[in-house]
């Protein structure tokens, strides 16, 4: 590491690990962050303050936990390894902190406590449907690492080879803002790719719960098929959308008079803008499953 603050935070940590005879996995996404100067950052970019209730996701032996709890009313660490989680343990009893909620248990599989903000260096194996797990919660801002390329496609262009499920999903229910990259060699183990640390910010969604739950079932299909015309990804990907077989949809496709609508369906799915692929959805969906 380049800085002294940052070889202090790498001997604690390897220190911590050889005295517990504890071997981290990569499969598991257990990478830990030895740079302090990317942990201060980190924390710097969600101005934790003593009203604020952080939830951690993979709080691992506290490299953030610790730090966040000397600012925040409370931390909510979630940590899945039960002999991770007891190591958090000791150091949070050692340096006499109490405002730590630490919970050993899988943080797909259940629900979180009354949080306002997130800040986690996420398990890179769950990075995709932790996110959204998030977005059924109400929070303030999210601070997260993720892989780098994963990153880019929180917030790929249209069009651009970013573009995917994820940005058109995300559109919809946040501002996404790359808040700087983190080179590998800031992790032990070191993998085998950067990271990068995105800023999350909740949007006020326009769209019903129903609105939204069909363009996510759209946006799934078309996806599936994102170099495809519209049409055709629709049809490949028809039991995501609705029951009907292939030569029933092709039918129901062929009796559409809408002009507009005509267009669309011969245009390739990368090019179509997040509004475009809800106005296909409320337009296609009634027709499918009537």
């Amino acid at each position: 590491m380049n800085s002294k603050g940052s070889e202090s935070l790498s001997k604690t940590t390897k220190s911590i690990l050889d005295k517990h005879g504890i071997r981290l996995n990569k499969n598991l996404g257990q990478n830990y962050l030895i740079d302090e100067n990317k942990r201060n950052q980190i924390i710097s970019f969600a101005n934790v303050n003593e009203d604020d209730v952080v939830l951690e996701i993979g709080s691992g032996i506290g490299t953030l936990t610790i730090e966040l709890a000397k600012r925040a009313k409370k931390v909510i660490a979630i940590e899945q390894d039960s002999n991770i989680c007891e190591i958090l343990n000791q150091r949070l009893k050692k340096q006499k902190i109490d405002n730590v909620e630490l919970i050993n248990d899988d943080a797909l599989k259940i629900e979180f406590p009354k949080f306002n903000k997130i800040v986690s260096n996420l398990p890179y194996q769950i990075s995709s449907p932790i996110t959204f797990k998030f977005l059924d919660y109400d929070f303030d801002l999210a601070v997260l690492m993720y892989q780098k390329e994963f990153a880019l496609r929180m917030n790929g262009e249209v069009g651009s080879k970013n573009y995917s499920r994820l940005s058109a999903m995300l559109y919809f229910k946040c501002d996404v803002k790359h808040l700087t990259d983190v080179s590998c060699e800031s992790f032990i183990p070191k993998p085998k790719v950067d990271s990068t640390v995105i800023g999350l910010t909740p949007k006020e969604i326009t769209l019903t719960d129903e609105e939204f739950e069909t363009y996510s079932k759209f946006t799934k299909a078309l996806f599936q098929h994102k170099n495809k015309k519209i049409k055709n990804a629709l049809i490949d990907s028809r039991h995501i959308i609705c029951n009907l077989d292939k030569k029933e949809i092709k039918s129901r496709f062929n009796d559409i008079e809408n002009e507009k609508l005509e267009k669309y369906l011969t245009k390739r799915v990368i090019v179509l803008s997040p509004e475009e692929i809800l106005y296909i959805s409320k337009e296609l969906n009634p027709i499918f499953n009537d």
